[in-house]
């Protein structure tokens, strides 16, 4: 469903669901108690001033009646940000297909208290390009390779890659060596059922289940502290990465996640997620051409004589 207001300072309008039917007088009444949070008042004057529309772009009043419209639009207030002292780097651009080095701990879309600190808006204001579109995702803690479809003709064609598992991808990541260390155990294929709840920070293993999630993994160096692994994920499940290896003994250095939750911190800087997106082979729907980019970014813990 196309958003009839054009995306603003990078970033797209948001699309709220409001039923048909219910105790709200009024689409205004619904979002007043939805919103509860926010000031009513405020609100109210955002309808006023014409802020919040239907499907065809007309304003709403502040008495539409609830039913008149199943989906309007708005702008979100913008959080008050600071921005990230993270910067992206562009490894591919052409007309259909850009390709960028995403930092650690800038997420790839808005979300929450991120808004302009994000990937898709960074980029979006950088090039001056408002049809700029995810064709996957990247965690906000995972650094590395991150592909956008450059016009809405293009992003079909390459999240199809991704939907058919087309999409050879390759990452890093460094962890602490465990007591019990064995180099014999890999190379190895890990697989196991990962389920996401809605709700949940962190997915589930199901034991019980079909594996629905599978990783290539082998040692590229180790040393008295550290595990430096090659991960060649086959499905691409939320926290996959990580969870399995966590599983095999191996979480990776400062995972808030996994194995343990350890809450909300503030970012440390210094202290990154050691997981990177280190390359992409494809073959090229548009073009027919075989691609490969690669991360120009290391791993701040890995062992200096490693590949």
């Amino acid at each position: 469903m196309l958003s009839p207001l054009p995306v603003r300072d990078g970033v797209g309008a948001t699309r709220l669901h409001v039923p048909l039917q219910g105790e709200w007088p009024t689409v205004a009444a619904y979002m007043i108690e939805r919103f509860f949070h926010l000031d009513p008042e405020r609100l109210l004057v955002r309808f006023d001033l014409g802020e919040i529309v239907a499907h065809d772009g007309t304003p709403l009043a502040r008495d539409t009646p609830l039913g008149a419209e199943e989906f309007i639009w708005y702008y979100r207030d913008p959080p008050a940000e600071t921005r990230l002292p993270v910067e992206l780097e562009i490894v591919h651009q052409d007309e259909d297909l850009v390709v960028v080095d995403k930092p650690h701990f800038l997420p790839t879309t808005p979300g929450g208290r991120f808004l302009q600190n994000s990937a898709l808006v960074r980029l979006r204001r950088l090039l001056d390009n408002p049809d700029l579109a995810p064709i996957h995702r990247l965690d906000r803690q995972t650094a590395g390779l991150l592909m956008f479809a450059a016009r809405p003709e293009s992003r079909g064609p390459y999240q199809l890659l991704f939907e058919n598992r087309a999409v050879q991808k390759v990452y890093e990541a460094v962890s602490a060596r465990p007591a019990d260390w064995d180099p014999d155990r890999f190379p190895l294929v890990y697989r196991n059922h990962i389920a996401k709840l809605r709700g949940e920070l962190k997915v589930r293993v199901d034991d019980e289940r079909p594996p629905n999630a599978e990783t290539a993994i082998e040692v590229i160096d180790a040393d008295a502290r550290v595990v430096h692994t090659l991960l060649r994920p086959h499905s691409g499940k939320m926290h996959q990465l990580r969870v399995h290896l966590a599983a095999l003994g191996l979480p990776i250095l400062y995972d808030p996640f996994y194995p343990e939750l350890t809450g909300e911190h503030p970012d440390d800087f210094e202290r990154p997620l050691q997981l990177l997106a280190r390359e992409l082979h494809f073959v090229d729907p548009l073009s027919g051409e075989e691609r490969m980019f690669a991360s120009g970014r290391t791993l701040s813990e890995a062992p200096l004589s490693g590949a």
